[in-house]
C-alpha cells in the first residue's frame, strides 16, 4: 500500500494508536492543531510544528523572502490560536539551497521578527542546513493556555452554532492572481494578494473564543479549507453539520474578483483554503452575547454559518434552500485526485 492511497489523514488515523508512550500528562495528541500536555505551573503546554517546503507549499519569488517568513510564523500562531492559547516560544530550522543568497535568508527572518515582534513570540533557536535544491522551513512554535480554556476539535454537540472569526476565499482568489489563472483590478488585487501572502493568525480571537467560560464547545484554524477543516472538527467530535451558502462570509474584493470572472463566492469560502480565520461550535444559548462582545472587541461579526447536526448529516444549503450532501474538498499533502 502507498501514502497516496490513504492520503495525510488517514496515515495519521493508521499511526495514531501507536503513538503515546507516557499518556498520563498528555491531554490531546495526534488529531489536533497542537499537542496539549500538563507542565510544572497548571499551564498546558501548546506546542506545533509546521513544515513548509518549496515547490509544494510555496514558490520562490524574488524580493518576498519577507513575507515567506511572516507566513512560515503565521501557520503555526494560527494552530495554538484555534487551541485559545497564548503563543510563546518559536523555533526555526531551514533546509537551504547551495545558491540561495545570505540576502535572502536574512529578509526570511526580518518576516519572522515582523510577526514575532506583533505578538511578543520569542525566537529561541533552531537548525539549518543544507538543501540539494529546494528551500525547505520548519518552524516549531510552543505556546501556553490555562486547562479550563482549551479549545480542541472535540465537543461540538448538536444544536452548536458553527461560527468563523472572519471572512473566507480572499487567499485561493489571491493565489490564483498570483499564479496568472485569474485577474483582478485596482486594490482589489493588493487586498487579495496580501490574504494569500500575509494572513494575520487570529490569536486575540482564539483567546476570547477560550475566555468564554465554556460556550464554546470546539475550534479548529481554516488552513485546508472550510469544507475540509469543518471535516475534520464533525470527525473528532462525532457529529454531522448543515452549513448555509448565504451565510458565509466574503469581502467585498471577493466579491468583486468573483463577479468578474462569474463566479460563486462561496465556491471560494468553502474550498479556497489558507484563510487562518477560526471556525467554531458554539452553545446556542450563548451566540447573540458572543457576538455582540466578538463586535465590540474586534469590529466585525462574528459569522453564524451553520449548526452542528446529529451524526451522519452533512448538508450543505445553497441560496435558494436546496439541501444536498456536503463533501469535504481541501488540502491534502498525500491523497491523490
Amino acid at each position: 500500500m502507498k501514502l497516496s492511497e490513504v492520503g495525510e489523514f488517514g496515515f495519521i488515523r493508521r499511526i495514531r494508536p501507536g503513538a503515546l508512550f507516557r499518556p498520563e500528562a498528555v491531554v490531546r495528541g495526534i488529531g489536533d492543531d497542537a499537542a496539549a500536555f500538563r507542565p510544572e505551573g497548571g499551564r498546558l503546554a501548546l506546542v506545533t510544528t509546521d513544515l513548509l517546503v518549496e515547490g509544494i507549499h510555496f514558490l520562490r519569488e524574488e524580493g518576498r523572502f519577507r513575507d515567506l517568513g511572516w507566513k512560515a510564523l503565521a501557520v503555526n500562531l494560527s494552530d495554538i490560536a484555534a487551541m485559545g492559547g497564548e503563543a510563546r516560544e518559536a523555533f526555526i530550522a531551514l533546509a537551504v539551497p547551495e545558491a540561495t543568497p545570505l540576502e535572502a535568508l536574512e529578509e526570511l527572518y526580518r518576516g519572522i521578527g515582523d510577526l514575532a515582534s506583533r505578538w511578543q513570540v520569542n525566537v529561541l533557536g533552531g537548525d539549518t542546513t543544507a538543501a540539494p535544491r529546494d528551500l525547505v522551513i520548519c518552524i516549531t512554535v510552543y505556546g501556553e493556555v490555562a486547562e479550563a480554556e482549551l479549545l480542541t476539535r472535540a465537543g461540538a454537540r448538536p444544536g452548536d452554532a458553527l461560527v468563523v472569526t472572519g471572512t473566507l476565499g480572499d487567499s485561493r482568489a489571491g493565489l490564483e492572481i498570483l499564479l496568472g489563472r485569474a485577474r483582478a483590478e485596482g486594490e482589489d488585487v493588493a487586498a487579495l494578494v496580501c490574504a494569500h501572502r500575509r494572513p494575520v493568525p487570529h490569536l486575540a480571537e482564539g483567546r476570547f473564543l477560550a475566555a468564554a467560560g465554556g460556550a464554546v464547545h470546539a475550534a479548529i484554524d481554516v488552513s485546508d479549507g472550510l469544507g475540509a477543516d469543518l471535516g475534520h472538527l464533525l470527525e473528532e467530535s462525532g457529529v454531522g453539520a448543515r452549513l448555509f451558502a448565504a451565510r458565509l462570509p466574503v469581502s467585498q474584493a471577493l466579491r468583486r474578483f468573483c463577479r468578474g470572472l462569474g463566479r460563486d463566492p462561496a465556491e471560494y469560502a468553502f474550498a479556497g483554503g489558507e484563510d487562518y480565520v477560526l471556525l467554531a461550535a458554539v452553545a446556542p444559548e450563548a451566540v447573540s452575547a458572543l457576538g455582540k462582545g466578538f463586535r465590540e472587541r474586534f469590529g466585525g461579526d462574528l459569522a453564524v454559518i451553520g449548526e452542528i447536526t446529529a451524526a451522519g448529516v452533512r448538508e450543505w444549503i445553497d441560496e435558494t434552500g436546496s439541501a444536498r450532501e456536503l463533501s469535504a474538498p481541501g488540502w491534502d499533502h498525500f491523497r491523490k485526485g
